[in-house]
């Protein structure tokens, strides 16, 4: 039995490249051990790209009986911070996986590292190049157009050890020098061109603290961490594919202990978002957003925080393709993915966004002491979870919406309380509405109605045929409550494409914030994160900070329909 089978690999699922390449791998014997690895850079929170790229590397070492290194790349601490790192470690933990042994740092690594400078600097590939910024551009040339040699790439090994260590004892200033390595200026490859492998950056590390003032580029220390864990299969988005033969170039040339190989697949773009972390940063810097877990955001920490489940984000990510292009997702495809999941497993509960009151007139005559208590189902498809005790009462909230004095609007055009006609309350007694109260503006106040006794989980009598079901909540026993009710954060299917700032597709109406809202009393004590249909409205999540006992908060997840 191969290692796939023992693992409980799916063997009616065809393979994707990737697969097909490890098992080739484990077949011939190149490896005896799937190694993966997940590599972000703490510079910002974890995006839905980023989703796709742990499902797929944590998914490849669980399928295969191996193991997935979580491993940060904190080779330029100037734009990183603690903060990320914990972020993405707690979003790595939600969405369901756990790496193997301790967490791994490009930092850890850096002693090393600055051996292998020195290496290559001893044998005359890498050297110290004093050009500015601007003249290192000038003299990289252009795809179309080969580059020319650094005036300081013939500088020999004794000049180049000399300069590399004053630049570790912080005796040039940043942009002063840099160590490059010496390959070839005229290649094809722009990577190719004496990339940099070291720059002077004074600043403290979240890891190292004031240890260093010089560090690796990513380039120079991406292959090399792969090399010291033992990694298997290293694998990244089709944007570093043209840094594959630099890879490559740098385990070849370093005595490295062992020899990782780099794949590309399609990294996962989806439409009505961005994904590029300056762009993200920049939506939280300037306001746009209220911070990285802002629900609008496609962060992994926003989606969490909107009602999305770890098990919808990753069915969606295992429903696309592991291939060797990009391409664009509709955001329709992710959205089914959520409701699909929250359809199954939401419990059901009622909430009334746009209040107003209505008054059973008849109260007394039919129901004893102050409230009856009437039963819904949690789930209309799970009896197993039984049903939820809610209080009727004389006074209760309907949604205005839900209220029409039009009495020509035809019983399929609207199925819900008409003046003077009937409709059923759900769970509870089928009311007709009697009288309207309104202002001084003409605006509807209190609603009268009356009910129909007998008529909880019962027909009516002959000859009464409410237009529909509507929700309510009692207006003496139900409990206000803030909703945010959210749409896409741009309205332009690309919004990052072409000379537009993307800021100027920005959504002005993604979020809107509903103060007096009134939801079943039992759902005001629910825990933070629980997630709801809230019936004929949609699914609704307690948020995770905000919602308190005192002052229930809801975030719109999704609407119960795709939208049009």
């Amino acid at each position: 039995m191969s290692k796939v089978e023992e693992n409980g690999a799916d063997s009616t699922k065809s393979d994707n490249f990737i697969e097909a390449i490890i098992k080739q791998d484990l077949a011939e014997g190149r490896i005896g051990k799937v190694i993966t690895r997940f590599p972000p850079e703490p510079n910002g929170y974890l995006h839905i790209g980023h989703a796709k790229s742990i499902c797929v590397n944590f998914g490849l070492a669980e399928t295969f009986g191996g193991d997935c290194h979580l491993r940060f790349d904190d080779t330029n601490p100037a734009k990183e911070d603690q903060e990320y790192v914990d972020a993405i470690k707690e979003d790595v933990r939600w969405l369901g996986f756990q790496w193997a042994g301790d967490v791994r740092y490009a930092s850890n690594y850096f002693d090393q590292f600055y051996d292998w400078a020195l290496h290559l600097i001893k044998t005359g590939h890498a050297y110290v190049c004093d050009l500015t910024a601007e003249q290192a551009s000038e003299y990289r040339g252009w795809a179309t157009a080969p580059g020319k040699d650094s005036p300081f790439r013939d500088r020999g090994p004794d000049e180049n050890l000399a300069l590399f260590e004053k630049m570790r004892a912080g005796d040039f200033e940043e942009g002063d020098c840099v160590l490059r390595a010496k390959i070839d200026m005229a290649s094809s490859n722009m990577n190719l061109r004496d990339p940099i492998l070291y720059r002077i950056r004074k600043e403290f590390h979240h890891q190292t603290g004031d240890k260093w003032c010089i560090y690796p580029s990513y380039d120079f220390a991406h292959g090399q961490e792969d090399a010291i864990e033992g990694v298997s299969h290293s694998i990244c988005t089709l944007e570093f594919a043209d840094h594959r033969p630099l890879y490559e170039w740098l385990l070849e040339h370093l005595p490295v202990p062992a020899t990782p190989r780099q794949y590309e697949f399609g990294r996962l773009n989806i439409n009505y978002t961005v994904t590029s972390k300056r762009k993200l940063k920049q939506l939280v810097d300037d306001k746009v957003v209220n911070g990285w877990d802002d629900p609008r955001m496609p962060t992994i920490s926003g989606m969490r925080r909107r009602g999305y489940s770890s098990a919808a984000i990753r069915n969606f990510c295992q429903s696309l393709a592991v291939a060797k292009t990009d391409g664009i997702v509709d955001m329709a495809q992710l959205e089914f993915y959520i409701r699909e999941d929250l359809n199954d497993n939401a419990p059901r509960a009622m909430c009334v966004l746009n209040p107003v009151k209505l008054i059973i007139s008849n109260f007394e005559q039919h129901i004893e002491g102050d409230m009856q208590m009437v039963t819904s189902p949690i789930h209309p498809a799970k009896e197993q979870l039984g049903g939820r005790d809610l209080p009727f009462t004389k006074e209760l909230y309907i949604d205005r919406a839900d209220f029409s004095e039009d009495t020509t609007l035809g019983r399929k055009k609207f199925k819900r309380l008409v003046y003077g006609e009937y409709v059923r309350l759900r769970s509870a007694y089928v009311i007709k509405a009697d009288q309207v109260i309104k202002d001084a503006q003409g605006a509807i106040q209190t609603i009268i109605a009356s009910l129909v006794p007998n008529t909880v989980g019962e027909s009516p009598p002959e000859g009464i045929k409410p237009r529909g079901v509507i929700h309510w909540v009692s207006a003496t026993q139900g409990r206000q409550a803030t909703v945010r009710k959210y749409e896409r954060l741009f309205i332009n299917e690309a919004p990052d494409s072409g000379d537009q700032d993307f800021i100027e597709y920005v959504n002005p109406d993604s979020l809107s914030v509903l103060e007096n809202c009134w939801v079943e009393p039992a759902l005001a004590d629910v825990e933070p994160e629980a997630a709801f249909q809230f019936e004929r409205e949609g699914y609704f999540v307690a948020d995770r900070y905000d919602h308190h006992s005192d002052r229930p908060v809801f975030n719109m997840t999704i609407g119960l329909r795709a939208s049009k």
